[in-house]
């Protein structure tokens, strides 16, 4: 398929929401509590409707969701990341949500054709921070287990953060201005929390770093054919 820088954008934030969303629609029935479950799915609806915009904007969001092949979806690897514990969901989502907090922050005042979904999100996603900030202090702060689970989430996450701030072709931003401030935020948070920044490297191996050029962790594919299991089986049908 061949893009435009613009549709290459959009695709790469798509394929981000996309995921993310679906990520989270899999806690329906298993969030620890039911108002949880709530906030959770109102999160993911949230992204999936971030991910039909953008998604459109570069062709049939249907097609483009349900019909790709795995390696060209541009996902961040970060967001294809298992749900693991609750504690594991929390930490992507602090990753993931602050990132894109910054972004669409940057995207809402600029002139690009992104401003008017990005002045829009960036409300959605200041909650989506918010909830993740909320939990992470409550964990971390809370009992030996807790802090436990979410020291180890945070720590396993860490390397799929860096290829947050790569440049995307299409998206005119201060990436390393929002890095830092990315840092500062996430970092101010896990000090409150109890928590320390993990340490090791955040770029580098192919396995935390390529989602963006279509290379993905083993659990993408067996998330994507769940996906695109229903609206494979009937190709036309309407509902």
């Amino acid at each position: 398929m061949t893009t435009t820088l613009p549709t290459t954008a959009a695709l790469a934030l798509g394929d981000d929401a996309l995921v993310l969303s679906h990520r989270l629609g899999e806690w329906a029935g298993h969030a620890p509590v039911l108002e949880e479950e709530v906030a959770l799915a109102n999160i993911a609806l949230d992204l999936l409707g971030q991910a039909r915009v953008l998604l459109s904007m570069a062709g049939d969001e249907d097609e483009l969701a349900y019909l790709r092949e795995e390696r060209a979806f541009t996902n961040l690897q970060l967001v294809e990341q298992p749900n693991g514990d609750f504690a594991h969901t929390i930490a992507r989502q602090l990753y993931f949500s602050t990132y894109q907090h910054l972004l669409y922050g940057q995207l809402a005042d600029s002139d690009s054709e992104f401003a008017p979904l990005a002045g829009k999100a960036v409300k959605e996603v200041a909650y989506h921070r918010d909830h993740a900030e909320q939990w992470t202090l409550r964990l971390g702060d809370g009992t030996d287990v807790s802090h436990e689970r979410m020291r180890r989430a945070c720590e396993a996450l860490w390397r799929f953060t860096g290829e947050m701030f790569q440049p995307v072709a299409g998206l005119d931003v201060d990436w390393s201005g929002m890095e830092a401030a990315w840092l500062e935020s996430v970092g101010d948070v896990l000090r409150r929390a109890t928590l320390a920044l993990p340490e090791g490297p955040r770029t580098g191996a192919w396995s935390a770093g390529a989602g963006r050029q279509g290379l993905h962790t083993e659990p993408f594919g067996r998330m994507l054919a769940e996906m695109q299991h229903l609206h494979r089986s009937h190709p036309g049908a309407s509902w």
